[in-house]
């Protein structure tokens, strides 16, 4: 293997554990304080949605074909149904409307 490629395979491993040793560092989990608790609990929707929402928006040529299926999950979640239940349901929704399209 080239050395560039191993430096770059060492240096993303640096900056992959930099950000989840500093936490384990730095705080002690009873001294955070409760806004900044309320924040990083929000964390991970926020990633899951900045992931997720290009993909609904270029899945497919028309717009409108990724927007329905978001809002289709979007309000079988809102239900309480399981993941595999939203999944199912979005991929449903669309394949019934691709028939007619």
């Amino acid at each position: 293997m080239e050395t560039s490629i191993l430096l770059i395979i060492a240096g993303m491993a640096i900056v992959t554990y930099i950000p989840r040793m500093l936490p384990l560092v730095f705080l002690d989990a009873n001294k955070i304080p409760p806004k900044l608790q309320a924040i990083l609990r929000n964390v991970p929707y926020a990633a899951l949605g900045a992931l997720i929402f290009p993909g609904i928006l270029t899945v497919h040529d028309n717009i409108m074909f990724g927007i329905i299926g978001g809002i289709t999950a979007a309000i079988i979640a809102y239900l309480g149904a399981n993941l595999i239940v939203v999944v199912l349901s979005s991929i449903g929704i669309l394949t019934i409307i691709s028939m007619f399209f």
